[in-house]
This record gives C-alpha cells, structure tokens and sequence, in this order.
C-alpha cells in the first residue's frame, strides 16, 4: 500500500464481533471528514481476508473477539502489513492489555463505550500524522524538529502551558475552570453537573471534558445511577 497523499481519503476496516457496535462505529467514522469506512469483520477469519484484499490505512480493531485475542491480530497486522496501523479499543480496564498494545505498536487506545468526541480526536490526529509523513516523504532530508512535530501525541501534550496549541472550540479560561472544578471534587462529576458549576451548555462541559479525558488529565467512567441509565462521570488524575 502506497503513503496517502496530502488530500486522500484514509481507509478504514473495523473488527468488532458485534454487528450493532460495528455499525456505530461506522457511523462515527465516516462523520470526520476524510475518513472511509471500506470493510467490517466480526472475526479473525474474516479480518485476514479483508486485510489481504483492502489493505487499509487504518484498523479499529476490538481487544477480545470470537476465539481470538485482539493483540495477537494486532502483531499479526504490524509483521504483515507495515503501512496499516491499528486502533485498539475494549471495555477492558486493566492496565495489563493496554500496556502489550502500546509495546506492540497501536496508534492510541480507546475505552468503551466510544465516545464520538475522542474518537474523532484520534481519527484527526492521525490524519495530520499521515499528513506530515507524506510531506516529510517528498522532504528528500529532514531535522530533528521535522521528527519531534510527528511523533508528537496530545497525550503527551501539556494543554495548559502557555505555548501550548488548543484545537477549535476550546478557550484557555474556560478549560482552567474545568480543571479546576473537577480537581475540587474527590467524587466525580458529571457534563451536566460541571456545566451548572461553571455556567456553560452541557454540550460544552462534555466538550471540554472529553478533551481532557484525550491528554491523560481527567478519566472517566461509567455510572448507571438509580434510573439506571448510564452517565460519564469525569474525575481528575490526582
């Protein structure tokens, strides 16, 4: 498979054994611009074969599949397709499989339930990696700056500092005040619950949240409440 160019549209193969999760996933995938969902396998049978025939730019591949270990695909796909690379996403929480997945070479590393904000995160952080690689392709000789700005992670990134570079639609005030409220409470709290803390939209707490969520700041996790029905609840890495 060819490096993408500057403007191609980046393939994607999705391996997950739920059909109804694998459509989501679908759906949210082909929302962020440049991004094209070519196949859909519920096992490793049928992942093999289409790597073989769609050789994609990008897998989403789920850690635990019908009689088969996700990571052990994931070492297959990086010995057998090198210019394919890998998304790992589980609702596993141990630090165990996260850990073989960043050693064996996965691009990021995603917990269920997806949320579409992060998601996208990572879907355009990889399309400006791609895009850099391509530039750099073309480059003929390169320094260590044009090597630090591509292996450069928002994970790894200080979201606060003053030089620091924030995506559209998050304001530097604004984000303090976030952290801020979520460090103060040992609990958690809920989009909706900082939003009222802080006086913004919940659309815009969840937004802000789910970003810091994106740089290691703050986790998040499910809870069901009394009704029963699933909400985040972000609490900060102390």
């Amino acid at each position: 498979m060819e490096m993408p160019g500057q403007n191609a549209v980046l393939e994607v193969l999705i391996v997950e054994d739920d059909t109804k999760i694998a459509e989501i996933n679908r759906r949210f995938i082909e929302q962020v611009p440049g991004f094209k969902v070519v196949g859909i396998a519920t096992d490793e049978i049928q992942a093999k074969s289409q790597l073989e025939i769609l050789e994609p730019h990008l897998v989403l591949l789920d850690i635990y599949l019908p009689h088969a270990n996700g990571l052990d695909l994931l070492l297959f796909i990086r010995q057998h397709y090198r210019s394919t690379d890998v998304i790992m996403i589980t609702a596993a929480r141990e630090i165990e499989p996260i850990r073989e997945a960043i050693r064996s070479g996965a691009f990021d590393y995603l917990m269920k339930p997806l949320i579409f904000d992060r998601l996208k995160e990572t879907l355009l952080h990889y399309a400006a990696f791609q895009r850099e690689l391509s530039r750099l392709d073309t480059a003929g000789s390169i320094g260590q700056s044009d090597v630090d700005r591509l292996l450069a992670s928002p994970v790894k990134a200080e979201p606060l500092s003053e030089n620091t570079f924030l995506p559209k639609g998050i304001d530097k005030l604004t984000l303090e005040k976030v952290v801020h409220t979520i460090s103060t409470v040992n609990e958690g709290l809920t989009a909706h619950q900082v939003a009222k803390l802080i006086g913004i939209s919940r659309s815009t707490s969840r937004r802000y949240l789910e970003h810091l969520v994106g740089f290691g700041i703050v986790f998040a996790d499910v809870s069901y409440g009394l009704v029963g029905r699933p909400e985040r609840v972000y609490r900060s890495k102390k």
